[in-house]
């Protein structure tokens, strides 16, 4: 049986943690053993139908690779949500994917933070994730770094 995590499917599904504890306390959905790291797991299959946005099957492996810890996997499931119009989903993913060093994930990560796309619009906190995925060598990042800083001429 599949297993995903009670925080992964919180985010996957916009609805509270209160909400799925009462889920598995009425043997609604199955509670899994804990995971290596302690967190709570469910059954995947059974939250599928809760998931707030249509996935395919290859969506739904790429779900339970970036809930593995797959740091490209997060990335990409956060791009997903993104396209799919839930941000709050996708900056779940993208911070963890950016906690673990993905330029990509840090970079859309701080453009949510400047927008406020999902997450309360923090300025610092944008231009920190950006800054770090520019050091990091994302080209999109370095870009938007350099409109940041003013034009200097160089006279030889």
């Amino acid at each position: 049986m599949k297993a995903i995590s009670l925080e992964a499917v919180i985010a996957i599904t916009a609805r509270s943690k209160r909400t799925w504890w009462r889920r598995i306390a009425e043997h609604q959905v199955h509670r899994l053993a804990n995971d290596a790291s302690g967190r709570t797991k469910l059954a995947f299959d059974e939250i599928l139908m809760h998931i707030c946005i249509p996935l395919d099957n290859d969506d739904k492996e790429l779900i339970l690779l970036a809930d593995s810890g797959n740091a490209d996997a997060q990335n990409d499931v956060g791009q997903m949500f993104l396209a799919a119009g839930k941000p709050e989903a996708a900056v779940y993913w993208l911070r963890a994917a950016a906690d673990q060093g993905n330029a990509d994930a840090m970079q859309h990560l701080g453009c949510c933070y400047a927008a406020g796309d999902g997450i309360p619009k923090d300025v610092n906190l944008s231009l920190m994730w950006i800054a770090k995925a520019a050091a990091g060598g994302h080209v999109v990042a370095l870009s938007q770094i350099a409109g940041l800083l003013p034009f200097r001429s160089v006279a030889q």
